[in-house]
């Protein structure tokens, strides 16, 4: 909104250019985001518990540990959310769609968490809507923006695939394109709430994802950079750069109250909505493969899950002792301090595994 009103009157007034840049306006929403979270935050934490007296329900069959954080309230994602719409409406370009499709996505997931999140707490379990009514749903909010992004994009991106460490390379996937996008949102949405399983595990690692997408947003935007790092150049893709910075800035702010001893856990409700912004950022810069790499913790996650379910049906034997993979280190004994550490570690290398496919072509 700021750009939109104070960015054309630059020629009268010279300090209103810095609204022309995307930096400055990033950093602004890093800011803003921070701030609306530190103001708001304890009026919701506090609304949050008046509504939840008893706190977010405790898986019975998790670890022991777990019981002691029993009255915790959740939902605390609708702070996060707060903060990055205000944020965003407040600092990015209001006229590029990509802004608006990046938004639904988040939104509309962070909509779905709640609904779950409400059903949990009213019925006192660890378990929300039905699976599969929770997935219709987010492929439906998946595939209307995947259809919106597809009509922004520019042939041939529209419809392609670009490669890691290859350039001047797409694969032409045509209608295939939608169901892969749809798979890479909705993956990416379901992989970080698989990992928020303890306090600050997936703040900082979102976080982290999204100050990387933030630069690849930038270099993808711009036309000098894509082409000096042989990278596709997506006109407008650059705005994203702003809701990457609301999204790093309202991550800190819950971060605030989210440390250990978590005042507050964000539930499906924040961590549907971050991930699957960040897979529909993924979608938009065609650096879908990249994400893996980037937030490759959230795969690891999400893997270590998918081989527990299917070892246990076809052998009856477990991998792990317990998944998603933090639970395997809480039940051998880690601290979940140290756990959470090095996940952080971990999702850093990756992080910098990911920037590196920029230069390495």
């Amino acid at each position: 909104m700021l750009f939109n009103l104070l960015a054309p009157l630059a020629d009268q007034f010279i300090l209103f250019n810095l609204f022309n840049s995307l930096t400055f306006r990033a950093g602004g929403a890093v800011v803003t985001a921070l701030v609306v979270a530190f103001l708001f935050g304890p009026k919701i934490i506090g609304w949050l518990r008046q509504q939840q007296p008893e706190g977010q329900p405790i898986r019975e069959d998790g670890p022991q540990s777990h019981f002691k954080k029993a009255g915790t309230p959740t939902m605390g994602g609708f702070l996060i959310l707060l903060a990055i719409i205000v944020s965003t409406l407040l600092w990015a370009d209001l006229t590029n769609g990509y802004v608006w499709a990046v938004l639904l996505i988040t939104v509309g997931f962070g909509a779905i968490g709640f609904a779950d999140d409400y059903q949990k707490l009213t019925r006192s379990k660890s378990k929300g809507i039905p699976a599969r009514v929770r997935l219709l749903a987010e492929i439906i909010v998946a595939g209307v923006a995947t259809l919106w992004i597809m009509h922004l994009t520019p042939s041939p991106l529209d419809t392609s695939l670009a490669l890691p460490f290859v350039k001047n390379f797409l694969i032409e996937l045509s209608w295939f394109f939608v169901p892969f996008a749809i798979f890479v949102i909705v993956g990416a949405s379901n992989s970080v709430n698989l990992t928020d399983g303890l306090d600050g595990l997936a703040i900082v690692p979102v976080m982290i994802a999204a100050t990387c997408f933030a630069l690849i947003a930038y270099v993808t935007g711009n036309v000098v950079f894509s082409n000096y790092l042989l990278i596709f150049a997506v006109p407008g893709a650059g705005e994203l750069a702003v809701f990457c910075g609301a999204l790093v800035g309202a991550g800190l702010g819950f971060l605030w109250f989210n440390a250990p001893p978590a005042m507050v856990f964000m539930g499906d409700t924040g961590s549907l909505s971050m991930g699957g912004a960040l897979g529909g950022i993924a979608v938009v810069t065609k650096h879908e493969l990249v994400l893996a790499i980037i937030g490759g913790l959230f795969v690891l996650e999400t893997v270590s899950v998918i081989v527990q379910v299917g070892s246990y049906k076809l052998t009856g034997k477990r991998v792990f002792r317990m998944a998603p993979l933090h639970h395997h280190f809480e039940q051998k004994g880690w601290a979940e301090p140290t756990i959470v550490i090095r996940f952080w570690i971990i999702a850093t290398v990756l992080a910098l595994i990911g920037l590196a496919t920029l230069k390495l072509r």
